[in-house]
């Protein structure tokens, strides 16, 4: 076997953020009333709010504001698209927010399916993702994933974030891999692709989106590019 260690992300990759945020905020729209409050189109609702978190983590994730900022603007910034500014509800959004969230358990098709594979050929599995403690673990336990993972490093655990490669060493610390024996399996090329490339190993580029190749930057690709998990049969 070239690999050895298999180093995973959850979110966008494994977990379903997209559509378990949408069950989370369906919730959250019902109990609170928002559609009397004026937000009238829960759709819309959703979309903006998936677009508000990118912006924020991108600036989390460049050292330009803190997670607790994260964690209510998100909300804020979306419940002022319908013009309601009301910050004590944003910020009781974000908490409801995080403890409903990682209680979900939508998983792309295959998930569990590949790693069962990928476990029986006795591969290492491990998780790198910028997330936090207590909510990634949380997520695993609830879909069932953890049993998966031998080692779990969230940006908050390793004091860095993807794409920096001092996550990816301290994961090298953690699970005694060698980055010739790795590779980092990801849905985000300016995250995942590119933190695994900063780091010196290969990378798998999976792309559930669209059916076509990503490029990290001009003529710079992914060592491989799936569109679907059970393609990584065919890599592993």
């Amino acid at each position: 076997m070239k690999y050895k260690h298999l180093f995973f992300d959850l979110d966008h990759t494994l977990w379903d953020f997209e559509a378990n945020s949408r069950q989370t905020l369906q919730e959250l729209y019902d109990q609170l009333e928002l559609e009397k409050l004026g937000v009238n189109d829960f759709g819309l609702f959703h979309k903006n709010y998936l677009a508000h978190n990118d912006k924020l983590w991108e600036r989390y994730r460049n050292g330009y504001i803190k997670v607790d900022e994260l964690r209510w603007k998100r909300m804020w910034l979306t419940l002022l698209d319908f013009k309601i500014a009301n910050e004590p509800l944003a910020r009781e959004m974000g908490n409801q927010f995080l403890d409903l969230l990682p209680t979900r358990k939508l998983l792309f098709p295959y998930t569990t399916e590949i790693l069962d594979y990928l476990s029986r050929k006795k591969y290492q599995l491990h998780l790198i993702t910028n997330g936090f403690e207590k909510t990634q673990h949380s997520k695993l336990k609830s879909s069932g994933l953890d049993k998966y993972f031998a080692e779990v490093i969230t940006s908050e655990g390793s004091n860095s974030l993807k794409p920096k490669k001092e996550i990816f060493e301290y994961a090298f610390q953690k699970t005694g891999a060698i980055p010739h024996e790795s590779i980092m399996i990801g849905d985000t090329v300016d995250v995942d692709i590119l933190g695994a490339m900063n780091a010196g190993i290969d990378q798998v580029h999976v792309n559930h989106l669209t059916k076509e190749q990503v490029p990290v930057s001009e003529n710079r690709f992914a060592t491989y590019t799936v569109f679907s998990l059970k393609e990584l049969e065919q890599l592993f």
